[in-house]
């Protein structure tokens, strides 16, 4: 069996990491600067785990060019116009309006929607990509079986969110939330004054590795297959986290579901 997620692990350097840990300080004191990192390695990931998948030549044609990618929980659309630049014909879903014009960006390709309700068609998406959601959704894998649903067979379903147990589950609540997510929210509202944006139990939920990994591997294989999980801020060397219960909760941070829609006579 190749291994599909080569290239992505090669990308995946200490200075990578470094970098991007430095970026999430600034979440929400400077978000174009958070997201426009993230919106960067977002469409690189994922190019590198499509060039692994389907076996396009490294110095071909950009693998993204003319595929559908559907972004689930696109935010105010920093994400767009990267993937646009590669190629791709970029598609996000937002339910949240202030969220979607946050940042004042251009919304030409963004659809209010949920993501466990997903305002698409069946099988038309080549890419359905969602990053740092599922830890926002009461029931994720709702969400996950709505991602599946509309992406073309032979398409790419990647799956990418938070931890509960790794030191970014609280996300601003820090590391609080070890002591308790209805705790540290009080706490937080408490020292600030007013209630956090991800509160708990309401707009951020315990979402563990074990629950992503069960969801995956629960999929049929006449509809999907799971292809890789690993941590995607990690340095690659450090990807074997993921094979360790327990240890993978804590030190994993970010786990990332790619999973491939069943047809083998129709690849992408």
């Amino acid at each position: 069996m190749k291994d599909t997620t080569r290239r992505a692990r090669q990308r995946a350097t200490v200075v990578r990491s470094a970098t991007l840990l430095n970026h999430f300080r600034y979440e929400q004191s400077d978000p174009d600067r958070f997201y426009g990192a993230l919106a960067d390695d977002s469409v690189e990931l994922i190019e590198a785990l499509h060039r692994g998948v389907t076996g396009l030549d490294p110095g071909g044609p950009a693998g993204l060019d003319g595929k559908i990618v559907l972004d689930v929980g696109g935010g105010p659309g920093y994400f767009a116009e990267v993937f646009r630049r590669r190629g791709a014909h970029y598609v996000s879903v937002e339910p949240d309006p202030d969220e979607m014009h946050a940042a004042g960006l251009p919304q030409q390709a963004s659809v209010r929607g949920s993501g466990t309700a997903l305002p698409i068609a069946d099988a038309v998406v080549d890419i359905c990509y969602s990053s740092n959601v599922a830890e926002h959704v009461a029931e994720p894998w709702s969400m996950a079986r709505e991602m599946l649903r509309v992406t073309r067979p032979g398409g790419l379903v990647l799956l990418s969110y938070t931890l509960w147990y790794g030191p970014f589950g609280g996300h601003e609540m820090g590391l609080t939330h070890y002591f308790g997510g209805a705790r540290a929210a009080r706490w937080y509202t408490k020292k600030h004054g007013h209630r956090p944006k991800n509160l708990y139990g309401t707009s951020l939920f315990k979402v563990t590795a074990a629950d992503g990994l069960r969801w995956a591997r629960s999929v049929p294989p006449s509809e999907a297959t799971l292809v890789a999980a690993f941590p995607r801020y990690l340095p690659g060397r450090l990807w074997w986290v993921m094979k360790v219960p327990l240890i993978r909760e804590v030190l994993g941070t970010n786990l990332v579901l790619l999973l491939r829609k069943a047809d083998s006579t129709n690849p992408l």
